[in-house]
């Protein structure tokens, strides 16, 4: 089982910016070769916003976070980041790190989920 934790969530006016950290454990880290960013809106489930493939760091992004979202990763140190710039508040939600095997790095099927999560609340 997957080994995540993510911090950084906070409370934001619309317009401000946050940036999301993601631990892996080592053996995560190295087992995975795509780590993603979903987001669980009010009301709503869970969807891939951000992606990135640890052996290239190609990275590819929902339509909703394209150009406001950046995905990055810090291999020596087993994280993962989402730089969250110009936040609205339909960006308000938990926001979960995730993991996969190999394979499309894109989607949901084949995840692997942290039980934790991080608030992420943008007020208007």
């Amino acid at each position: 089982r997957v080994q995540l934790s993510e911090s950084g969530g906070d409370s934001v006016q619309a317009g401000g910016s946050l940036r999301l950290s993601c631990t892996a454990s080592p053996t995560t880290y190295a087992a995975n070769a795509c780590m993603a960013w979903f987001r669980q809106g009010p009301g709503s489930g869970r969807a891939g916003i951000a992606y990135i493939y640890t052996r290239g760091g190609h990275t590819f992004y929902g339509d909703l976070v394209k150009g406001r979202f950046t995905i990055s990763q810090d291999a020596d140190k087993n994280m993962v980041y989402l730089q969250m710039d110009n936040l609205q508040p339909e960006d308000t939600g938990t926001y979960y790190c995730a993991a996969k095997t190999g394979g499309v790095c894109a989607g949901s099927k084949g995840f692997e989920f942290s039980d934790q999560g991080t608030e992420v609340v943008v007020s208007s």
